[in-house]
């Protein structure tokens, strides 16, 4: 597999600490993972690749979301804004408005 222009973490809310906070989890991250691969597919854009990750220490402002290597953090994440994000992406852009 070649690098993938776009690499989307979501937060699973683990600690290699064993300090669950599950903060993003409870709030549903986990289901965005099928959503977001599913729109990704749907809107066509390539070179993605999609990962839950460990905690990503945003826990009072989770889900949150990372797209590298451009550097792009979403925080509070709904499927409004998954959306926007990827309308963005799209585009080959960070959704501005939304970055934390």
């Amino acid at each position: 597999m070649k690098k993938p222009k776009y690499h989307i973490l979501i937060c699973s809310s683990s600690r290699l600490q064993g300090e669950p906070k599950g903060a993003c989890k409870s709030r549903g991250s986990s289901d965005f993972l099928p959503y977001i691969e599913e729109e990704i597919g749907d809107r066509g854009i390539e070179d993605v690749l999609l990962s839950n990750t460990g905690c990503l220490k945003l826990c009072d402002e989770g889900p949150a979301m990372v797209i590298y290597p451009q550097g792009w953090w979403y925080t509070g994440l709904t499927e409004d804004k998954i959306d926007q994000i990827l309308d963005a992406l799209e585009d080959g852009d960070a959704a501005a408005d939304l970055l934390a």
